[in-house]
């Protein structure tokens, strides 16, 4: 691993949930930091470099759990770690909905090939 490769990680979103603004918050900081710990555990270079050249993070949506699954299986396929949350469903969500995924940190190239269709949230 160089750490002159483009490396980030993405969140991911559930736009369909209509959830609020603190919510996503707090759903996007859940994912990032769980994203993160798994990374740290399989490969702790890539971590070293992502935080060495500013800890890119990029937070997308996806309109539905069917479009998500689509992703995690194209995760899988090109075995990119990622995190997904489930929620406990004490506030704005039933209990067990999920409601974010973590990607990385991880080669941007990589990752890009899974999420360039989705949008900025």
């Amino acid at each position: 691993m160089r750490c002159d490769e483009d490396i980030k990680q993405v969140i991911i979103i559930r736009n369909d949930l209509k959830m609020g603004k603190g919510k996503i918050a707090s759903q996007a900081a859940h994912a990032s930091l769980a994203a993160y710990k798994k990374v740290l555990s399989l490969d702790k270079k890539i971590v070293e470099c992502w935080e060495e050249n500013g800890s890119k993070k990029v937070v997308l949506k996806i309109e539905s759990l069917d479009k998500l699954n689509e992703i995690l299986r194209k995760l899988e396929d090109f075995n990119i770690p990622y995190v997904v949350i489930i929620d406990r469903g004490l506030t704005q969500v039933e209990p067990g909905t999920l409601t974010a995924v973590g990607i990385g940190p991880w080669l941007s190239e990589s990752i890009d090939r899974v999420t360039r269709d989705l949008k900025l949230l």
